[in-house]
């Protein structure tokens, strides 16, 4: 515990779960669209567990630190480009992503069926499964964040609970006006098609700096604010 009288250490702790809520957006617009499939009342359930979950998930993650860093040792070798299980991982959570999302707003689109939103122990145990999954592929990048920024495990362990506690607690509002506005979840669908495609990019090696990623979407939640202003004062 030598780190708590180091000011470099509090510094990191601060940038590192800064860095974490960020990443976390992610996590929470992703469970917002999936336990919006559920009843209503299953929906408080589902968002604490996913979230819980996505915390779990990075723990781990950090507490097998060895076998982490070697995911990123070269697998194969595809047209001159190396492949890593950490690259394998990313394209195939990505295309997942980008599959889902698809699925999504067609179903939005078209009406589709066949959602698992009955309220059956199935239908909620498969959200919490395709959940789970994708807290894996993000979990990657908030790990790799978490080794770059801190030395102490133990720092980055409280800078992903406490991230998640903030998720928790600004998870149910955000879902609950996406909910309310069926052009911010369109929107928010969208952005999962955002990040699946960088995911997917990342992963065959072509690098996008994640603040574009994030300066446009948070330009197109701006833009979509300013049109549900206009809407209410029309």
């Amino acid at each position: 515990m030598s780190w708590i009288s180091d000011p470099n250490a509090w510094i990191a702790l601060a940038a590192l779960t800064s860095i974490e809520i960020v990443l976390g957006i992610d996590n929470i617009i992703f469970i917002t669209i999936l336990v919006g499939r559920l009843p209503e009342a299953e929906r408080g359930r589902a968002r604490t567990f996913g979230l819980l979950l996505a915390m779990l998930t990075r723990i781990a993650l950090l507490f097998s630190l060895t076998f982490f860093m070697g995911l990123t040792e070269p697998l194969l070798v595809v047209l001159g480009h190396e492949i890593s299980w950490r690259d394998v991982i990313l394209i195939a959570g990505g295309l997942f992503l980008l599959g889902k999302s698809t699925f999504e707003i067609h179903a939005k689109l078209e009406g589709g069926h066949g959602a698992p939103s009955s309220g059956s122990r199935g239908g909620f145990l498969m959200v919490m499964g395709q959940i789970a999954l994708l807290d894996i592929v993000f979990s990657i990048d908030s790990v790799i964040t978490a080794i770059g920024l801190a030395d102490q495990v133990v720092i980055m362990v409280i800078a992903v609970v406490a991230a998640v506690l903030v998720m928790l607690v600004s998870a149910r509002p955000i879902g609950d006006f996406v909910e309310r506005h069926p052009t911010l979840k369109m929107l928010a669908l969208s952005f999962l098609l955002l990040i699946g495609t960088t995911l997917v990019a990342d992963g065959l090696g072509f690098h996008f700096p994640k603040g574009y990623v994030y300066f446009a979407m948070a330009f197109s939640v701006f833009v979509e604010m300013l049109n549900l202003r206009l809407r209410r004062v029309s």
